[in-house]
């Protein structure tokens, strides 16, 4: 082998290392900023994008951000109101369900949570049924079908406590798996 080829080889070779290199400082920068994040919450995974299209396409009324009313009086019992017929399968306990969701005091409206801003939404996952949410939400979303928008009027006692009072959350149910 020539002077020239052998120096070339060496070149490539130390070019294709320090690519590598930095790559693999990159990955370690995202990993540890992940690492670092300090929530007190556990952190919605986004929908994929192929979930949304499906829910876009098949239940069209559940792409726009819903417009909650205000109960009355207090709450004693879970009340489940179907806004919206999905056509999909029943959720059942222990899948991961994707859903869009706003959540408001039941007797004064006000948004407290909400996945929708300006119209736009941002789909959560997490797993149903299974102690991880309140239990307004684990016995009232399995037996719901996807893309179905629910009413669910939550107690304060299967919701956050007398704290936060009774609650109305708007559930758009997009997926489960």
């Amino acid at each position: 082998m020539s002077d020239q080829t052998t120096s070339t080889s060496k070149r490539r070779g130390q070019a294709i290392a320090g690519v590598l290199s930095g790559a693999l400082v990159f990955a370690v920068l995202v990993g540890v900023f992940f690492m670092v994040r300090d929530d007190d919450q556990p952190v919605p995974t986004a929908a994929p994008a192929s979930q949304a299209a499906q829910a876009a396409s098949g239940d069209a009324g559940i792409t726009q951000e819903p417009k909650v009313t205000t109960g009355t009086g207090t709450l004693t019992d879970l009340v489940i109101k179907e806004l919206i017929p999905g056509s999909g399968e029943v959720v059942k306990a222990g899948q991961t369900i994707s859903v869009n969701y706003m959540l408001t005091g039941y007797t004064s409206g006000e948004v407290m949570d909400s996945s929708w801003k300006d119209g736009k939404s941002t789909p959560i996952s997490f797993e149903i049924g299974t102690g991880q949410l309140i239990q307004g939400w684990d016995k009232g979303i399995p037996g719901q079908k996807v893309g179905s928008r629910i009413q669910l009027d939550v107690p304060a006692a299967l919701a956050y406590g007398p704290e936060r009072g009774d609650l109305r959350f708007i559930v758009d149910i997009l997926s489960a798996e």
